[in-house]
């Protein structure tokens, strides 16, 4: 992941952030921002492992290896 994609993923968020300012409980205000951090970390970590195969269960032979993934 380039920091141009990181910064990118960082800008769809930020119209969520900003609106976390209307909010004027802070318990809610904090289950908020939780959330979009959440979805924000989620993303970022699956575009910079790859992408998800179709079948959660199936195992990847590495090449020469002879061990699975």
């Amino acid at each position: 992941m380039t920091k141009q994609e990181f910064l990118t993923l960082c800008e769809s968020r930020y119209p969520e952030i900003v609106k976390l300012d209307e909010i004027k409980n802070f318990y809610e205000f904090e289950k908020q921002f939780e959330k979009i951090m959440h979805k924000l970390s989620r993303t970022v970590l699956e575009s910079t492992i790859s992408q998800v195969p179709a079948d959660r269960r199936k195992k990847k032979l590495f090449p020469g290896s002879g061990k699975y993934r």
